[in-house]
């Protein structure tokens, strides 16, 4: 039987939706491992292949206070994959949370209806 790939869950410990994940996650039985941007920021090179597994717009939260408080130029710069990853990695908190890797699967944002079937196979 082969082991399953580690779960690993990326976010700030702060955060409404991450707290929501953690807690589902933990409801369903699975074991995973927790990264804080705050203690542990991601690198440009990890932002960049979430980007890449998820769509840079999908990694960015343009919705949450980070972004908001942006200013104009810096929120103007954000055009495409490269540009997002530059400020994404100055920005960590702008990044849709949570950001979960599940062997060579990305999943960016906490959705619960989309998540049973995105970790069925690490579901009992």
């Amino acid at each position: 039987m082969s082991a399953m790939p580690a779960l690993t869950v990326y976010g700030l410990s702060q955060c409404d939706s991450v707290k929501r994940a953690r807690q589902w996650l933990q409801s369903q039985g699975l074991d995973y491992s927790f990264v804080d941007f705050k203690k542990t920021p991601p690198s440009a090179a990890q932002i960049s292949a979430w980007a890449e597994a998820v769509g840079w717009e999908a990694l960015l939260n343009k919705r949450g206070t980070t972004w908001r408080k942006l200013d104009a130029a810096t929120q103007a710069s954000v055009i495409d994959a490269p540009s997002a990853v530059v400020v994404l990695a100055q920005h960590p908190s702008a990044i849709k949370r949570p950001v979960v890797e599940v062997g060579d699967r990305v999943l960016a944002g906490f959705d619960e209806a989309v998540w049973p079937d995105a970790l069925s196979g690490f579901l009992r």
